[in-house]
């Protein structure tokens, strides 16, 4: 398997524009099922995601071989990322 690393970006150095840009994609192509429930809107799910940097349980990755970055719980982050 070819793997590749994928780079931490400290969601601090990102402008709020290109912070809230990538949080409204990742959020956009989430596709949860919300079922019989009125689903949260595109700002109250950014603003989720957005607690969820803060708080360190989620980070946003660079992936260099695609070159995409993308939100991805912290749990889930491969060993050999760097930071």
């Amino acid at each position: 398997m070819n793997r590749h690393r994928f780079v931490v970006v400290p969601f601090e150095q990102l402008s709020p524009e290109a912070l809230t840009g990538l949080l409204e994609a990742y959020v956009n192509r989430e596709g949860t099922d919300y079922g019989h429930m009125i689903p949260p809107s595109l700002r109250e799910k950014v603003d989720q995601v957005r607690r969820q940097l803060k708080e360190g349980s989620a980070v946003i990755v660079f992936d260099p071989a695609d070159q995409s970055c993308t939100v991805m719980p912290r749990h889930k982050l491969p060993a050999d990322s760097t930071f």
